[in-house]
């Protein structure tokens, strides 16, 4: 499906398993943006088999300009055990350097936050570098706000590894 937005020329459209290079594309150019290109490890294949496979796990639209992606937002549901409902979960947005500063990231915001309340979810919510000053003071400008009493936590490879094998 795509959808017209208030941009002249700027669409946004779900992705088909015909993407999936170009979403790793984005990945990539994200991952390189934040600095942390030297964590990645997916593949077109964990994106196939995660994406569009059996049971997807995570849903992916592109930001076209003139018909052509310059930007993406993948995301998924979780839940709020307070609210009793999901919620709509943005893990990575972005566009490309040179469409900054057109309303291309707000209109893809926008797009995911109507879809939130078309699903009936209780919140729309995501996590920012704290290094990404330019994307903190974007998101604080439509009215999101930090979620100072919270911690992240996260356990991964061979911590995770290890915390599994504690039931064995």
């Amino acid at each position: 499906m795509e959808v017209q937005t208030k941009i002249e020329g700027f669409t946004i459209r779900d992705c088909t398993v015909e993407d999936i290079p170009m979403i790793l594309t984005f990945i990539r150019e994200l991952a390189e943006y934040e600095k942390i290109d030297d964590q990645l490890e997916a593949t077109e294949d964990i994106l196939a088999e995660n994406l569009f496979g059996d049971k997807p796990c995570a849903e992916v639209v592109f930001g076209c300009w003139k018909g052509k992606p310059v930007g993406f937002a993948l995301y998924f549901h979780n839940f709020s055990t307070l609210l009793g409902k999901t919620g709509l979960y943005l893990e990575d947005l972005y566009v490309r350097p040179e469409m900054r500063g057109k309303g291309m990231g707000k209109a893809l915001l926008t797009y995911l936050a109507r879809l939130a309340l078309e699903r009936k979810c209780g919140r729309f919510e995501w996590v920012v570098l704290t290094y990404n000053k330019p994307a903190i003071d974007f998101y604080r400008s439509i009215g999101a706000k930090g979620m100072d009493d919270l911690l992240i936590n996260r356990v991964t490879g061979k911590n995770l590894e290890k915390l599994a094998g504690e039931f064995s």
